[in-house]
């Protein structure tokens, strides 16, 4: 049984200083309207010619919006310095190219490719550490040369908790599992910190972990530890010694559940091998280093999508992490569209539609069904801004003639609620 109750929206939304790139008016009145609710029932708005379903977290977290803001105020307090990133700010174009206009410019790709020389950087000079955090060795040589890395630091605080406990159970013995893609910027910086305090290793999925947990097991040679593991692993890593006690922690922006899977599969392993009686002596608890905004938004997606709809769109750049999950998510359920921004829906019945899994551009026709009132839902990954979620929305709507207004309808927008 569904009923609907309404919400009424808050007047005078304050869009802040760098409000034209990233804040949205109609989106930020909806996400102002549902502050403070704990329920992950998706906002639905109906323009009558066409009906939206929107996830009830997504888009930009509280370490994203931080990093953004610190790199504007750099910019802005610094008029007469130049002022760096050490890598991307988040895996955005839109908000990375703004930055770079405004006289931003970044040291590294987001593969750790080096785009200026750390001789160019002087003492006086302003860099701010990206929301993924930088490397011990790059934050070194910044301290070297005599850059103070502490003013601008922009590192996510989740990230950083990671950090910590890595450093804290690695000082207790157990060998640091990370679930990440071991070239992304975020778990490069993680694997740097974590092998100051123990023997680290990456594994990418779920694939990765079962062979690893099978070569503890001696289910598999050990060769095929070198041929998988030995350049994603610290220096001297030795499976006979190294892998008796360990801890699951992960890239912040991969799969909570997969995460999560990944940890209790490695429980299985350590009680097969040593027993069920203390298994903690062999595999430590470590729900707690799971973000909880990442979490949020890969819950709220599958709770949008427990709802009737014919298709699904997903927005974010195509080098984010943690948006391509989403898009994981959409595929199982609906036709599910990847697009960078409102530029990539062309017409009403032309879409480009990003496949991550071969890299390629699509476009797709006919992607919207017009012989009925379309319902469509839509999320987006931590690095898209809510004004675009905004642009492709409107963008949407504009093909219809006949809807009612944005107006009209965020005057009184209502939330779906469902009984059991």
């Amino acid at each position: 049984m569904k009923e609907y109750i309404s919400r009424p929206l808050k007047k005078n939304y304050d869009l802040g200083q760098y409000a034209p790139l990233y804040r949205s008016l109609i989106i930020g009145m909806i996400k102002e309207a549902r502050a403070g609710e704990r329920n992950l029932i998706p906002t639905f708005l109906d323009f009558g010619a066409i009906r939206f379903g929107i996830a009830r977290h997504f888009g930009f977290c509280k370490g994203v919006e931080n990093a953004i803001e610190m790199a504007y105020e750099a910019l802005v307090q610094n008029p007469d310095k130049q002022v760096y990133m050490v890598s991307e700010l988040i895996h955005n174009p839109y908000v990375n190219d703004d930055l770079q206009k405004r006289g931003l410019r970044f040291i590294k790709t987001s593969k750790g490719e080096q785009l200026i020389p750390w001789s160019e950087i002087k003492a006086g000079d302003v860099v701010v550490v990206p929301a993924f955090g930088a490397t011990v060795k790059d934050k070194q040589i910044l301290r070297e040369i005599g850059v103070n890395i502490t003013q601008w630091d922009a590192m996510c605080r989740f990230v950083e908790h990671v950090w910590f406990r890595a450093e804290e159970l690695g000082k207790k013995g157990y060998t640091i599992i990370v679930h990440g893609q071991f070239k992304h910027e975020e778990t490069q910086a993680t694997f740097s910190y974590s092998q100051q305090f123990s023997h680290t290793i990456v594994v990418k999925d779920r694939k990765e972990a079962q062979i690893l947990g099978e070569i503890i097991l001696g289910k598999r040679d050990k060769s095929e530890f070198e041929s998988i593991f030995r350049e994603k692993c610290t220096q001297g890593f030795d499976i006979e010694q190294d892998l008796k006690k360990v801890a699951v922690v992960n890239q912040t922006t991969m799969l909570a559940s997969e995460t999560a899977d990944i940890a209790q599969y490695f429980r299985e392993v350590m009680i097969e091998k040593y027993g069920a009686e203390e298994p903690e002596n062999h595999i430590a608890n470590t729900k707690d280093t799971l973000c909880y905004a990442t979490k949020n938004n890969q819950t709220a997606t599958a709770s949008l999508l427990a709802e009737k709809a014919d298709l699904a769109i997903v927005i974010g750049g195509r080098n984010s992490s943690n948006t391509t999950h989403l898009v994981e998510l959409c595929e199982e359920k609906l036709p599910t569209y990847f697009i960078r921004s409102e530029e990539d829906i062309h017409s009403i019945s032309e879409i480009l539609h990003y496949n991550f899994h071969t890299k390629t551009e699509h476009l797709i026709e006919n992607y919207l069904p017009l012989d009925k009132t379309p319902t469509i839902l839509l999320t987006s990954g931590a690095s898209c801004p809510d004004t675009i979620v905004e642009k492709v929305l409107t963008k949407i709507l504009s093909f219809f003639k006949e809807k009612r207004s944005i107006e009209e309808v965020l005057a009184n927008f209502q939330i779906q609620l469902t009984e059991e």
